[in-house]
């Protein structure tokens, strides 16, 4: 009774699993747990004796007696069931014998009348001959197993030696698979059903014909054998490729190759695009060179060539990945990493440059229309035109210092720059030029940190010199310190070595200036030259001697991070590719909008219930809005049935729990013994407490007859 008890409330209705309203009786629940926890004596008494007992009533999961007793090991009560007459799911629970092991019980199960033909081991639960009985538990809610699976299949799968050769001794073997472009009509039914199940048995029939167990057993020439089948199976591999292009783009070290071909490409174009001036330029600054006499010089310099078009469309792949990488990521994430910092920087010169360049253009293109459009002579050089239009077609000398197009070449030169610094990005897969990028990366730390000190010397030297020179402007030798600019110029290349004495000398004799002048720049060069920047020649070499003692550790884990940054998900197309639509974008796309429907219509629908009064007003206006849908139903009748959606769930849920139970029981190998070891101890104590039951009755028995002789003896003494 505590066994009923404690099992009672598993056993009810799961309407999860369950259809509504369907309920075991106590007999049942009895049974089920009588054969579960291996009670021999409960679960014969039961099959001689009961004669309303239902031997194929199941539990919330679904699953019939010989199931559980299979599951849980327990021979003795398999061996009992097998004897009971239009017995189900027999072979389920030979299909379960097999994935767990247990060999005597597969041999009990085969030694049952339902095996005597060998059709019943060789063709699957799915085939059409065994689909009128429920011999297998061929629905999608009744087993663990594929419908395509026979039960030599998955012995082989599971290697299992000793099945194997039973099953082959049973006259059971493994049907090749017909041939790829066969028409015949099975093979045509079968991919116009469901093309997903005929791969799926196809992939199943051929991991059991590869199994060492069954090319062993069955074969006569194992090696022979596999040598066949694997040249059948390379030219599958070749014929049947699905989705491996995808998947080799997907890859990590191709998506590393991808881009860096990508980026070697954008900066050949690069190259490419200044490949003619070479060799100098044929115009020069002071000379306009047009094709017809009516044309504006300008419009001539600031249109794009082809190669500045495609190095557009590179610049918008790129900035396209970046833009998705910083969505993904998050600001803060995207910019702590220095390199995302770069390349955003470089994407944004470049846009400057080309918006500049553009903007050059519109001008110079509204100037040609205002030509074409109000000048009717054929020559501009004999015609006066306004100065706004004047100034399009003069040579590069006489551009003012603001002009657009002169400063998308400024931008353009220093994106350049940074494009070409971009390089060392991907130095670190290189063996020998990784551990020097990683120094020249150490270096850079190091030369920032210097910055600080070199700047707040620099000004303080800059500041005081324009002070003591600012009063003397054309009243020097050269006009160094006079003005700001010129004060920066003097001392920044004077750390260099490329500014002269002289830039102190005064015209005048002004001798007190001129010496503390001459002071202030002797003091600066030593601080700067010979103090300053020793220190940081010092730094970097410590810098680059700290990695050089551990540079293969170094270089090792710049490599992996180099790696991990091609792992994440996305990025799977380099530019300019990534400005195409992917097929699943556009799904996602669909998806979204669909989904925002779904919300607006439910907000909507809540809006709606949330002004009535009662549940009974809401479900008549759900009836009379759709009324034509339920004319021959009931609600509650529409209710009670099952949709897809609750099957779909159903099932997922099902499949989930199953497959905890099976990770569950192969987690660790002394689990299962001792759960083993357990059970036979249960069916033990119930035999024993059977044994002690039935001593008992006959004990009782042989004392009433002993009582009944000797109380007539005792009768007759007195």
């Amino acid at each position: 009774m505590r066994e009923k008890g404690r099992r009672q409330a598993v056993r009810g209705p799961a309407f999860m699993f369950n259809d509504r309203g369907t309920s075991l009786t106590a007999e049942e629940e009895r049974f089920l747990d009588a054969a579960e926890y291996g009670n021999i004596p409960v679960v014969r008494k039961m099959l001689e004796e009961s004669k309303t007992l239902n031997v194929n009533c199941v539990d919330y999961m679904g699953q019939n007696a010989l199931q559980l007793a299979v599951g849980n090991e327990h021979l003795e009560v398999t061996e009992l069931l097998l004897k009971k007459e239009n017995l189900a799911r027999i072979g389920d629970a030979l299909l379960l014998a097999i994935s767990k092991g247990y060999v005597r019980i597969v041999e009990a199960i085969l030694n049952h009348p339902g095996f005597a033909a060998s059709k019943r081991l060789t063709l699957s639960p799915c085939e059409q001959e065994l689909q009128d009985d429920d011999f297998y538990a061929y629905d999608e809610d009744g087993t663990r197993f594929s419908p395509d699976i026979t039960p030599i299949i998955l012995a082989a799968h599971c290697q299992k030696y000793e099945v194997v050769h039973m099953l082959l001794m049973k006259g059971a073997r493994i049907e090749r698979p017909h041939d790829y472009f066969c028409k015949c009509g099975e093979c045509t039914e079968k991919q116009r059903h469901d093309s997903f199940s005929h791969s799926r048995s196809r992939i199943n029939a051929y991991k059991g014909l590869a199994s060492p167990a069954y090319l062993s057993l069955s074969s006569e020439d194992p090696v022979l054998t596999a040598l066949e089948l694997s040249n059948e199976l390379a030219k599958l591999a070749n014929i049947e490729k699905e989705f491996k292009l995808g998947k080799i783009l997907r890859s990590p070290f191709m998506k590393f190759v991808a881009h860096a071909a990508s980026f070697i490409i954008f900066l050949g174009l690069l190259v490419f695009n200044a490949s003619d001036r070479f060799e100098g330029i044929t115009t020069l600054p002071n000379i306009t060179v047009i094709d017809y006499p009516k044309q504006i010089f300008r419009v001539k310099t600031t249109q794009f060539t082809w190669t500045e078009m495609l190095i557009m469309v590179w610049v918008l792949g790129m900035m396209w990945s970046e833009c998705k990488e910083l969505w993904l990521e998050g600001p803060r994430e995207y910019i702590l990493q220095l390199w995302n910092v770069l390349d955003f920087g470089m994407l944004s010169v470049f846009i400057a440059a080309f918006t500049a360049r553009f903007l050059a253009f519109l001008q110079a293109t509204k100037a040609q229309q205002y030509v074409d459009s109000y000048i009717q002579e054929s020559d501009l050089s004999e015609v006066t035109l306004p100065p706004e239009i004047q100034y399009f077609t003069y040579a590069r000398d006489k551009w003012l210092p603001s002009d657009p197009q002169i400063i998308s070449e400024g931008l353009y030169a220093i994106a350049v720059v940074l494009s070409f610094s971009r390089i060392a990005y991907i130095l670190p897969a290189n063996e020998s030029f990784g551990p020097l990028q990683i120094s020249l990366g150490r270096t850079v730390k190091d030369i920032f940190k210097f910055m600080v000190l070199f700047i707040m010397v620099f000004l303080a030297f800059m500041i005081g010199m324009f002070i003591l020179y600012s009063y003397y402007l054309g009243a020097k030798v050269n006009a160094a310190f006079t003005t700001v600019e010129e004060s920066f110029k003097t001392l920044f290349w004077s750390i260099f070595g490329l500014s002269e004495v002289t830039s102190v000398v005064l015209k005048y004799d002004h001798k007190f200036i001129e010496n503390i002048g001459y002071v202030l720049y002797g003091i600066y060069n030593v601080t700067m030259v010979v103090v300053l920047l020793n220190m940081l020649i010092a730094m970097i070499n410590s810098s680059y001697q700290e990695i050089e003692d551990d540079s293969d550790v170094e270089w090792k884990f710049a490599r992996s991070k180099l790696w991990l940054s091609y792992f994440d998900d996305g990025k799977t197309l380099p530019p300019p590719f990534s400005l195409v639509p992917s097929p699943k974008s556009f799904v996602y796309f669909i998806m979204r909008i669909i989904n925002f429907s779904r919300c607006r219509r439910r907000r909507l629908r809540k809006d709606i219930e949330m002004g009535m009064g009662n549940s009974k007003s809401r479900l008549n206006l759900f009836t009379q809005s759709n009324s034509r849908v339920f004319e021959s139903h009931s609600f509650n009748n529409i209710l009670n049935q099952p949709t897809r959606y609750q099957q779909i769930m159903k099932r997922l849920i099902k499949r989930y729990v199953l497959k905890a139970q099976v990770d569950k029981e192969n987690d660790e190998v002394n689990e299962g013994e001792l759960k083993e070891i357990k059970q036979d101890i249960s069916s033990l104590r119930y035999e024993l407490l059977e044994d002690k039951s039935q001593a008992t009755e006959e004990l009782a028995v042989l004392i009433h007859k002993l009582s009944e002789k000797l109380n007539p003896s005792m009768l007759r003494c007195e």
